[in-house]
């Protein structure tokens, strides 16, 4: 099977039902997404399949095959940092970090279908949890980057 992960077209020889999250890590070393929960609760291994939050843990590599996947790897560009992480450096949204690589993912969803999300869009969109309690720095920089990029 072959998949494309941050615009690059990768083949993996892995049974189709295995969790894209394990292909991601464990095939292909790509370690940014984190295992969390394993159910699709806690959104640690979120990344974007043309460009939808999903959660990795519980989405088979068949399923998302020669669709575009972006891991947190991804995120950023040639340019430098993407405007989510300077928004979330911006803002200290970082404590353990554990969870932040999904977070990022799930606000990234949330900003290309929603360029200026208000604070309801963002409480509905990001469901991921954080042990750290950081929801309300995560609000504020996700208005920041929404803001940047409208200046952009």
């Amino acid at each position: 099977m072959e998949l494309t992960i941050n615009g690059t077209r990768s083949p993996v020889a892995v049974d189709g039902a295995m969790p894209l999250l394990w292909v991601l890590r464990d095939v292909l070393n790509l370690t940014g997404t984190k295992f969390g929960c394993g159910i699709a609760a806690c959104g640690a291994c979120t990344v974007r399949v043309n460009g939808r939050a999903v959660r990795s843990c519980v989405t088979p590599a068949a399923s998302v095959a020669g669709q575009r996947i972006q891991t947190i790897e991804g995120l950023s560009g040639p340019a430098g940092l993407h405007p989510l992480q300077q928004a979330w450096i911006a803002e200290q949204v970082p404590q353990c970090g554990y969870c932040q690589s999904g977070m990022l993912m799930a606000a990234a969803a949330l900003l290309e279908e929603k360029p200026q999300p208000t604070d309801a869009d963002i409480d509905a969109a990001i469901t991921n949890l954080c042990r750290c309690g950081t929801y309300q720095r995560v609000r504020a920089a996700i208005h920041r980057a929404a803001n940047a990029r409208r200046s952009a």
